[in-house]
């Protein structure tokens, strides 16, 4: 090989490089949301599999058992710290209320520039935590679970979008965004796992399909 057909070579590889990265960041959403990183899907069948089957009970449900949006850190609540992890370039107040920044929604893919278009979704709601066991727990447990920035449970999205899956399980409700499919189920099986929740056979069903495909 001559050195200067090395030398084209090597400047036809440098330019294909940059256009392939520069491809990658048009295609890229500006603010990525900072879920806890869940267990493998391997790992997620594994919990399901040793998961409770039970019919649910709401009975005596009220969202006001599950303390939640508690002081984190200094001024900060659990809203607020899930806003700053899960935004790029976030501004706050003296108060750690949001006053701008950019987050993309998982779900649904969308990009916002306001806090107020966000919620803080419970990835398991709380409503079917309850539903699953949690009717058994204290106060304080409770609380731990509505404000759990540990496990992936706590994330900002589209506030309609949010309010649309409500308080639904994966059998009637998952993300639009068919990408984020397996990160849903498989953080989903891992809360329940690892907070001894129960799940219902139509759930458990669907919870299988999908991370069958992951």
């Amino acid at each position: 090989m001559s050195k200067i057909y090395a030398r084209r070579r090597t400047g036809v590889l440098a330019v294909l490089t940059g256009l392939i990265a520069s491809l990658v960041m048009l295609n890229s959403p500006s603010a990525s949301a900072a879920l806890p990183t869940p267990v493998s899907a391997a790992t997620a069948r594994g919990y399901l599999s040793q998961l409770t089957v039970a019919t649910e009970n709401r009975t005596g449900y009220s969202r006001d058992l599950f303390p939640h949006w508690i002081t984190i850190s200094g001024t900060c609540n659990t809203r607020e710290t899930v806003l700053k992890r899960d935004g790029s370039n976030v501004v706050t107040d003296s108060s750690c209320a949001a006053t701008s920044g950019s987050w993309y929604s998982p779900y649904d893919g969308a990009t916002w520039t306001a806090a107020s278009d966000l919620d803080i979704d419970h990835l398991v709601p709380l409503a079917e935590a309850w539903d699953s066991g949690a009717g058994k727990w204290t106060t304080a447990q409770r609380q731990a679970f509505a404000n759990d920035l540990t496990r992936p449970q706590l994330i900002a999205v589209t506030d309609n979008v949010n309010q649309a899956k409500g308080d639904q399980d994966p059998a009637t409700w998952v993300p639009s965004r068919s990408a984020y499919l397996c990160t849903y189920v498989r953080a989903w099986v891992q809360v329940k796992y690892y907070y001894d929740l129960s799940v219902d056979s139509a759930e458990k069903s669907a919870l299988t399909g999908y991370l069958a495909g992951c």
